[in-house]
């Protein structure tokens, strides 16, 4: 049976898309360009910002996303995979406009920290996914307990999203963000969870030193094995 294709509905950001087809590319057990997955990538830079339209009353996101969905199913896409932990709040509306399988970042990421028995995890996140409680609804019951950052610090978590990593600024001063990421270790978290796909790329730049679980990389993995390629 030949390998299934992925498609990713990108373009929530650009940079936080391209990190996702990296990682399936570098986590991929290959030996040659054939041992790698098929990958279509839709990088739509016209879908609305999550955290505007879930707290703010912004634009609806969701329209466009779907329209990315059925571009990407109309060139063979298989699974569906969306590199944006904020969009996961609308994720109920996109899967049922996809006739193919949507894989759920943040169910994965709760499924991976219970493997490694978490018992309390910092999310870091952008305020969207934190005030509608995306995470919260899919770790409750799970036995995870989950902290998040008091309103500075958040807003620093927010600032190292939208002023460094969205802005391509790798000169950030991120100490605003490193302090947020030291009171959660403080008040019991054992690992930080990278709850928004740009927050990776800042771990990359300006590399904090704590104990992380990475969304993206676990998607990507999930991903690698739903398409019949082996993990590295």
């Amino acid at each position: 049976m030949g390998k299934k294709v992925i498609g990713i509905i990108g373009g929530m950001g650009p940079l936080a898309t391209a990190d996702l087809f990296r990682k399936i590319t570098e986590h991929t057990s290959a030996a040659c360009d054939q041992d790698h997955p098929r990958v279509c990538i839709d990088s739509n830079t016209d879908i609305a910002d999550r955290t505007e339209a879930l707290i703010h009353g912004g634009k609806d996101p969701v329209p466009e996303i779907v329209n990315s969905v059925h571009r990407l199913e109309s060139i063979g896409a298989e699974v569906l995979l969306m590199p944006c932990n904020t969009a996961h709040g609308f994720y109920d509306r996109i899967a049922a406009e996809a006739n193919v399988p949507v894989l759920h970042m943040i169910r994965i990421t709760r499924d991976a920290l219970l493997e490694k028995g978490v018992r309390c995890a910092g999310l870091l996140a952008t305020d969207g996914t934190i005030e509608t409680g995306v995470y919260h609804d899919v770790f409750k019951d799970s036995g995870i307990t989950l902290i998040t950052p008091e309103k500075k610090d958040q807003k620093a978590v927010m600032d190292v999203i939208y002023q460094g990593v969205k802005k391509g600024n790798r000169d950030y001063d991120g100490t605003a963000f490193l302090k947020a990421c030291t009171h959660l270790q403080e008040h019991g978290a054992e690992i930080l969870i990278l709850g928004c796909t740009e927050l990776p790329l800042a771990f990359e730049w300006y590399r904090p030193e704590f104990p992380v679980i990475d969304p993206t990389l676990e998607l990507a993995l999930s991903a690698i094995r739903f398409a019949g390629c082996t993990v590295k």
